[in-house]
């Protein structure tokens, strides 16, 4: 693997050119400085002599080009000399469906206008052709493609593993030179990619030459780590070049906090200012595009603009955006947001926004987006073309957002990227393919071990867990077709063949196929069937018997599931689950870090400067404003004088913070472990079931992206340090999968990789199976999957859960530090929650309707600290 640091100069490219491209790129590019961008300038020549490469650049770089010059290139040239075949070329495989039309345009407009040039010049040249194929595309229009297959086909991953099976099509597929895969960061850390990936190897086994098929490119926004990410393009054993020119542009980033006191201001000042701010700023730019991250909040911030400020926001020149919208909706916002119509649109965390926004001068983030890698996606579709300063501002609203996005901005400014965790060895993904290979006819055990193992992701597959997949999918378990789950191949251990089985079998693969989960909203009904709401299935993840969440305004404590009903007890308890768990982002577990080290560094500059010197430290240090930099100073100055500095957590310490609830009757520990949510959702579950073990007692856990509260009957205690200073890291995913066991979480994962699996069917004979009604399905099946031995489905739901979900690989790096005595675990103890456990002492009343009784928690809290200091009360 070669990682590419020299570019090319614009006269080098154009010698490569045939002398109708080199012509069209004068004269389209002929008016900037330089002709050619630098992700072109450096792959371009590397594309051009068939080497495979991975782009990463920000938006606006030119990326896209970067990997379509040198194909369209050697197109123009093919159709001038040998002619194309009806044939394809090339395939541009997208995530999204918007972003795929955004390239059929960028495509267009390069191709009409190279054929305009060569027809000026009395050039003969065939036409190139190009077209989409997903699941919009209509049955006429996927015929014509049969008839009369484009040279350059755009198509989604679902799509290609569609086209491998295709009888009609996959010959059309053997003369493909090229693949581009797009937004290959948003793939890479999903199944999705997974899923790609052998396709990818399938593909090269279809076209079937030894010195491989095609050339492989990836276009990527800011990701790490490059060398796996290149890798995982590419596959096992191939050679890749990597371009790096993710920080070629310049960046304006700035923290804004819209008050002096996020505690002390009311929620009316607060929401005073920030749109106050807001306005402003969308006044002084052309067009500003703000992200919140949840659909809600973008249609709310949306909503008020237009309210507060009548006269300058209307239906014209304003919009929101997002997936749940209908498709000519969001349609017609890209088109605006594309033309510059629009002079302000809301969005949340939805990729569906395509690419292609030039005229964006200013993107504002409300709240912090949990990793620098999507900060800097977000921030850097400002500025669009290359040469414009990339303008974003984050305003926080929750002051425990102020630390992590000072320093996310200033680790993204200084060019640090969070890794991406990309999942393997996924036994449902392997259990489409292996059917897919079936269906293409007899096919030996050998060959498909050998095309499964050049993906990235399965390079590692353990011999057991493919014949798992292979017994299964062959019906060898005892009970399956008793439970209508029918065998979908034959396998011959003889032999070692394998081959479709069942007449339905092609159909069954085509309608279930791919690795997007349906999903679905729970009816919340109490015990005497009175109709509560609804709830995303999403937020039943945490959710344990006797959990308290608030719905309508109000409180209910969880009973028990059955299928897609809810049903819960009405109560006055405090809540333990936040209403926005389903939606919200995590901290990337990287970032935690980051965050850790920034407070091991107040910690020494709070010893050696006066309170005014370090405000102006992280003035000048770090992209942030007054407000900003001044609360973050209060906030540790009031932790070491209520309790210390060993009350602090760093790389080095994990706080684990005692308080009796005397009021509620429950003994509270908050770990504050600022490692993000995915940690601390695994790692609770791991202390609150050895709690629960030593103590016998139930125990509640309530989680966020700094830590986790345990809750106990005020008679019970627990040593939570000595339990985590116990811990073996080899022994943690045993626990992990004891501690999920018959949780809501399992259950859901369990559903999804069933139906991925062909376990349970989503579309048969023409009938589609609901969510809810394939859990159903799931809750009846999910005892007896737990019953067979080696059963692919079920291992690989406590896999996905425990590996990707919790990532435990961070688990056990930070369980060995503390074996190691690298990491303390520091008790302490305080009568009120300290300011930097304030947050996770408030997790269950983050529910709108009651953010006065959160913010009345939170004055309390601060009031209490302030008098301990001052010597009123002790600690």
């Amino acid at each position: 693997m070669d990682s590419t640091t020299a570019a090319a100069g614009d006269e080098a490219i154009l010698d490569l050119l045939d002398e109708n491209v080199r012509e069209w790129c004068i004269r389209t590019f002929g008016g900037r400085d330089a002709l050619f961008t630098p992700p072109q300038r450096m792959a371009v020549p590397l594309i051009h002599d068939g080497q495979n490469v991975l782009v990463c650049s920000p938006t606006g770089s030119g990326k896209t080009l970067s990997a379509f010059l040198a194909i369209i290139d050697e197109l123009v040239a093919l159709s001038r000399t040998e002619g194309l075949d009806d044939s394809v070329y090339c395939l541009y495989v997208s995530p999204l469906k918007s972003l795929a039309n955004d390239i059929q345009k960028n495509l267009a407009v390069p191709l009409r206008e190279i054929r305009a040039v060569m027809e000026e010049r009395g050039v003969s040249c065939g036409e190139i052709r190009h077209a989409i194929r997903h699941g919009d595309v209509s049955r006429a229009d996927k015929a014509k493609m049969r008839r009369k297959p484009p040279h350059i086909l755009n198509v989604t991953p679902e799509t290609l593993g569609i086209l491998l099976n295709s009888p009609r099509f996959c010959e059309k597929l053997k003369t493909v030179r090229w693949v581009v895969v797009d937004e290959i960061h948003s793939l890479a850390g999903s199944k999705r990619g997974v899923h790609l990936s052998v396709s990818l190897e399938r593909l090269e086994a279809l076209i079937g030459k030894p010195e491989g098929g095609f050339v492989r490119i990836g276009c990527s926004a800011t990701i790490e780590p490059l060398d796996e990410i290149a890798r995982f393009l590419v596959g096992a054993g191939r050679d890749v070049s990597i371009v790096d020119t993710r920080f070629a542009r310049e960046f304006d980033l700035q923290l804004v906090c819209p008050v002096p006191d996020l505690i002390e201001a009311s929620p009316e000042e607060v929401n005073l200012r920030l749109y106050d701010i807001v306005h402003r700023m969308v006044q002084e730019h052309k067009n500003t595009l703000i992200f919140t991250n949840t659909r809600n909040g973008a249609e709310r911030v949306l909503h008020n603009l237009r309210v507060r400020y009548p006269g300058c926001y209307t239906e014209e020149n304003s919009g929101c955006h997002h997936g749940s919208m209908g498709k000519e909706g969001r349609l017609a916002i890209e088109e605006k947001l594309k033309s510059g119509d629009l002079r302000v649109a809301t969005s949340s965390t939805s990729l569906e926004l395509g690419v292609d926004m030039p005229h964006i001068d200013l993107v504002l983030q409300i709240g912090s987006p949990k990793s620098v890698a999507a900060l800097l996606q977000r921030i850097g579709r400002a500025g669009h073309r290359l040469g414009e300063v990339v303008k974003g501002r984050i305003l926080v609203l929750d002051r425990d957002e102020l630390v992590e996005c000072a320093v996310m901005l200033r680790e993204g400014r200084d060019g640090f990227v969070d890794r991406i965790h990309i999942p393997e060895n996924c036994l449902d993904v392997l259990a489409q393919h292996v059917f897919g290979m079936a269906l293409e006819g007899r096919c030996s055990l050998d060959a498909v071990r050998a095309v499964v193992r050049r993906s990235h992701c399965y390079r590692d597959l353990a011999e057991e867990d493919l014949m798992s997949v292979v017994r299964y999918l062959a019906g060898d378990y005892a009970g399956l077709e008793e439970r209508h789950i029918y065998a979908k191949i034959w396998h011959d251990p003889e032999t070692g063949m394998i081959g479709k089985r069942g007449r339905n079998a092609r159909m069954i693969y085509f309608l279930n196929s791919g690795t997007i989960p349906d999903e679905f909203s729970c009816d919340v009904l109490t015990r005497d069937q009175q109709w509560v709401g609804t709830l995303d299935e999403k937020y039943l993840e945490r959710m344990n018997k006797g959990d308290v969440f608030v719905l309508g305004g109000q409180r209910y404590a969880f009973a028990y599931r059955r299928g897609g009903k809810l049903y819960v007890d009405p109560t006055t308890a405090r809540p333990t689950i936040p209403s926005w768990f389903s939606e919200k982002l995590p901290l990337s577990f990287d970032l935690g870090l980051h965050v850790l080290s920034f407070k091991e560094m107040m910690i020494r500059r709070m010893q050696d400067s006066e309170p005014e010197a370090l405000v102006a430290h992280l003035l000048a240090e770090y992209p942030i404003d007054e407000n900003s930099a001044r609360s973050i100073c209060e906030i540790f100055a009031q932790q070491v004088q209520y309790l210390g500095e060993d009350a602090i957590p760093t790389t080095e310490r994990i706080v684990v913070e005692e308080q009796a609830d005397l009021t509620n009757r429950r003994r509270l520990y908050y770990v504050m472990a600022n490692y993000g949510l995915r940690f601390n959702d695994g790692f609770s579950r791991i202390v609150a079931y050895l709690i629960s073990q030593e103590v016998t007692t139930n125990v509640s856990v309530g989680i966020s992206d700094t830590g986790f509260a345990v809750s106990l009957p005020l008679e019970k205690e627990a040593d939570i340090p000595g339990i985590v200073a116990r811990l073996h890291p080899g022994g943690c995913e045993a626990i992990l999968e004891t501690a999920i066991d018959n949780t809501q979480l399992l259950k859901r994962i369990f559903r999804i990789n069933a139906s991925r699996s062909y376990m349970i069917l989503r579309n048969y004979r023409g009938r589609r199976r609901s969510a809810r009604r394939q859990q159903v399905s799931a809750d009846m099946l999910i005892s007896f999957a737990q019953s067979l031995e080696d059963f692919a489905v079920m291992k690989e739901t406590y896999r996905e859960v425990i590996e990707d979900k919790f990532e435990v690989a961070n688990i056990r790096a930070i369980v060995e530090g503390v074996r190691s005595g690298a990491i303390a675990v520091a008790p302490t103890q305080a009568l009120s929650p300290s300011p930097m456990a304030f947050g996770i002492a408030t997790l269950g009343i983050s529910d709108a309707v009651y953010v006065k009784d959160k913010l009345s928690m939170l004055r309390e809290f601060q009031r209490r600290v302030i008098s301990s200091i001052a010597g009123d009360v002790p600690a």
